[in-house]
């Protein structure tokens, strides 16, 4: 796993900086900054502006007394795309575009969740429930089981 941070936090950066540098070499320096600045703005504004509506999906299903699992990986998948948008360069762009589109975000939730699902099976992820769930005549009942819909 810290193999991947670091890999994951030393080429990106090294990777941005040489498309930074192509397409600055290509269409020029002020071209390229104006196209980072903008895609930062614009990528910030859908940001918040899908974040908005991930919020407003949850709270319905929060009043219908639902609980809102897949809004609240949708709120996560838009939180991650907002810091991406703002990091400079084009890929983290583009990661962050991806990740505003609906049906984009719906093909990570299917595979975060199979994910969890193996790391449940094989041991290395442990869900604890806190609290006592109560069923008929007060006796501890199961709790529900992690239930994600995508």
């Amino acid at each position: 796993m810290m193999l991947r941070l670091f890999l994951a936090f030393t080429l990106i950066p090294v990777l941005e900086l040489y498309l930074l540098v192509k397409v600055g070499t290509q269409i020029g320096v002020f071209t390229t900054v104006a196209i980072v600045f903008l895609s930062g703005f614009a990528g910030a504004w859908l940001a918040r502006r899908e974040g908005m509506n991930v919020v407003l999906r949850i709270r319905e299903q929060l009043a219908r007394g639902v609980m809102p699992a897949s809004e609240l990986m949708d709120g996560a998948c838009v939180l991650v795309a907002a810091v991406l948008l703002v990091t400079p360069g084009f890929i983290t762009d583009a990661l962050g575009l991806a990740l505003l589109v609906p049906a984009a975000r719906t093909l990570l939730k299917v595979q975060l969740v199979r994910w969890f699902e193996r790391a449940v099976q094989r041991g290395q992820v442990h869900v604890m429930h806190g609290g006592m769930h109560r069923g008929q005549q007060g006796r501890p009942k199961e709790p529900p089981p992690y239930d994600i819909d995508v």
